[in-house]
């Protein structure tokens, strides 16, 4: 469905964490993505639709004065679960794999996508965790990124750590 008098003219930018893949849909939007998108006083009827036709295109996302950030999810556990998600990561690149490395026996260990931007681990690493992505871009194909004591020995649920790179 196309409401080109319920949207504004001038399009917006929106973060998009992930691509969905139900209900015939490409995004899924929250609720704060309709007000911005709707002209003033519309949202409510815009959101009223719950599917929409939406143009986009992809844009390098900008964070200045921030690197790239490690939040640590919630809903993990010291030390038998950890679950996290990139944060701030400007650029244009996708992070198409993160893993731990494994000092007992010396090799890195993948971590699942476990949906959208959270990446997850059963009976993580112990001590300080070294972290690398996996990036991949059109320009540059794919590369691995190092991130040397990220997480700390006794990480916690809720915190954010920072990465001190960024990947733009």
């Amino acid at each position: 469905m196309h409401h080109p008098q319920l949207c504004k003219d001038e399009g917006v930018k929106i973060v998009v964490t992930d691509h969905g893949e139900g209900d015939h849909t490409d995004f899924i939007m929250s609720a704060r993505g309709f007000v911005k998108l709707a002209r003033p006083n519309m949202a409510r009827e815009l959101m009223a639709y719950g599917v929409i036709d939406v143009e986009y295109r992809r844009i390098s996302c900008q964070y200045p004065g921030y690197n790239m950030m490690l939040k640590i999810k919630e809903h993990s556990k010291f030390p038998d679960y950890l679950a996290l998600i990139l944060i701030y990561q400007a650029g244009n690149k996708d992070i198409t794999a993160v893993q731990m490395w494994q000092e007992e026996c010396k090799e890195w260990k993948a971590m699942r996508r476990a949906y959208g931007g959270v990446w997850d681990i059963v009976t993580p690493p112990r001590g300080p965790i070294n972290v690398r992505v996996l990036t991949e871009s059109e320009n540059e194909g794919q590369n691995w990124v190092r991130l040397d004591g990220v997480i700390p020995y006794y990480w916690e649920a809720g915190l954010i750590y920072d990465t001190t790179v960024q990947l733009a």
